[in-house]
């Protein structure tokens, strides 16, 4: 079987609001204390809060485990794009 075949897999896991890990992630697209933009299996994935930090990374296996205080999780919708909706999110906070 391909690799077309297979479903696409993502499971997100959120402790206390304090602990975001997360599978099915393809590449950090970019990252701050208040934003993350991970490219992962189910499209482009938009992590808000304060004082994130990454905890672990492990691209090989697809694995992100990001710490603060996680306020929101938004997909973008496909064909938007991330880095110019990251930046204007940017400018009119």
């Amino acid at each position: 079987m391909n690799d077309q075949g297979k479903s696409k897999l993502q499971e997100l896991r959120l402790h206390n609001r304090k602990l975001l890990e997360i599978s099915g992630v393809n590449n950090v697209e970019s990252f701050d204390s208040e934003e993350f933009l991970l490219q992962t299996e189910l499209g482009h994935l938009t992590i808000r809060g304060q004082n994130l930090h990454i905890k672990n990374l492990s691209l090989e296996q697809g694995l992100v485990a990001i710490e603060g205080v996680i306020n929101s999780l938004s997909y973008l919708n496909p064909g938007s794009s991330p880095k110019s909706k990251s930046l204007m999110g940017k400018l009119f906070k």
